[in-house]
């Protein structure tokens, strides 16, 4: 798969309530388990599960597993703290440090 050259800051971070917009899982929620920021992917925790043949190593058996594949970055939103609902954010500067914040509640978001 092609790298793509990352124009946009990605707005998505480990550990966050993401929605999907797009795709077989759109209104699914789920806590981002890692992002790849070269390929503008993240992993979603119970989000576009496939089922992959594995064999057996030393430390684990072999047979069909089912695990997170990644989704494309422009399918997710984050989930707004307060109402749970999509957002889009926002940056500002708090005390000298750049903080995201919800552009609905305008909460920040830690």
């Amino acid at each position: 798969m092609e790298t793509v050259k990352n124009k946009f800051k990605i707005h998505i971070k480990k550990g966050d309530q993401v929605i999907v917009t797009e795709g077989d899982f759109r209104g699914k929620k789920g806590r981002v388990l890692e992002v790849f920021p070269k390929k503008y992917r993240a992993i979603v925790e119970g989000v576009n599960i496939i089922k992959k043949h594995q064999k057996p190593t030393n430390n684990q058996k072999g047979g069909i597993i089912e695990k997170e594949a990644p989704v494309h970055i422009s399918n997710l939103m984050l989930a707004d703290p307060k109402s749970g609902e999509a957002t889009r954010i926002g940056r500002k500067l708090v005390d000298g440090k750049l903080v995201r914040y919800s552009k609905k509640s305008g909460e920040i978001i830690k």
